[in-house]
C-alpha cells in the first residue's frame, strides 16, 4: 500500500499536467481567440491542422502546429524528467505523460470535450521517444500521405507503426501496452476516416482551398 502511495505521489501529478498541456489545442484556441471563429463550426467540426488550413488558410497554420507540437514535446520532457528522477521510469515516463497529453488533445476540458484527432500531437510524441520510433512514425506516414494524399490514411499507418516499433525498440510489456492504447486512440478518432476510405470517398489533401470540408487529422 505504501508502495502505491509513493508511486501516486509522483505520477499523479505528471498525468494532471500533461493533460492540461494536452488541452492546449492549437487550432481551437487560435480559431476562437485569434480568429474568433470556432473551427469545429467548420468542415468536419473537428479541431484539427487539416481542418484549420482548409478553413483559414496557412497564415496562422504554424501556429498551431508550434502549439501542438511544443506541448506534446514539454509534455513527454516533463515525464521523462520527473518520474525518472523520482521512480528510475525514464521512458516509461514519457509514455504515461504522452498517452495523458493525447487524451487532453483529444477530449480538453476547457473546450466540451472536443479536440482534434491528435496526429500532430502524436508525431511530436513519437520524436521524443527514441529515433527509431519517430523514423518508423514519420517515414511510413510520409510514404503513405505521398502516394495517397490521404493525411487519413497516413495518420493511421503512422499510428500502427508507434505500437508496433515502440514494441521491438523497448521489449517490455507495459510501454508497449501504453504505446497501443496512443495507437488505438488515434485509430478511434478516425473512424468517420476509415469508413470513408473503405468507400472509396475520404478527401485527398491539396494546398488551401478556401471552404467546408471533410477534416483528415
Amino acid at each position: 500500500m505504501a508502495v502505491v502511495l509513493y508511486v501516486a505521489i509522483y505520477v499523479v501529478p505528471v498525468v494532471i499536467v500533461s493533460y492540461f498541456l494536452g488541452c492546449f489545442n492549437g487550432a481551437l484556441i487560435v480559431s476562437k481567440y485569434i480568429l474568433h471563429d470556432d473551427v469545429r463550426n467548420h468542415g468536419s467540426g473537428n479541431a484539427g491542422l487539416t481542418n484549420f488550413y482548409r478553413v483559414f488558410g496557412g497564415k496562422l497554420t504554424a501556429v498551431v502546429i508550434l502549439c501542438d507540437m511544443l506541448k506534446a514535446i514539454l509534455a513527454v520532457w516533463l515525464g521523462s524528467l520527473f518520474l525518472g528522477n523520482y521512480l528510475g521510469w525514464y521512458v516509461l515516463g514519457k509514455y504515461i505523460a504522452g498517452l495523458a497529453c493525447m487524451l487532453g488533445h483529444m477530449f480538453p476540458c476547457m473546450f466540451h470535450f472536443q479536440g482534434g484527432k491528435g496526429v500532430l500531437s502524436g508525431g511530436a510524441i513519437a520524436l521524443m521517444m527514441d529515433w527509431r520510433i519517430a523514423l518508423a512514425v514519420w517515414g511510413l506516414f510520409l510514404i503513405v500521405f505521398l502516394l495517397t494524399k490521404m493525411v487519413s490514411l497516413g495518420s493511421l499507418v503512422g499510428g500502427a507503426a508507434f505500437a508496433i516499433s515502440s514494441a521491438l525498440v523497448y521489449r517490455s510489456v507495459i510501454i508497449t501496452l501504453f504505446a497501443v492504447v496512443i495507437g488505438v486512440l488515434i485509430f478511434w478518432r478516425h473512424r468517420s476516416n476509415i469508413g470513408r476510405i473503405l468507400r472509396g470517398e475520404e478527401s485527398k489533401f491539396e494546398l488551401h482551398k478556401k471552404g467546408d470540408s471533410e477534416e483528415q487529422s
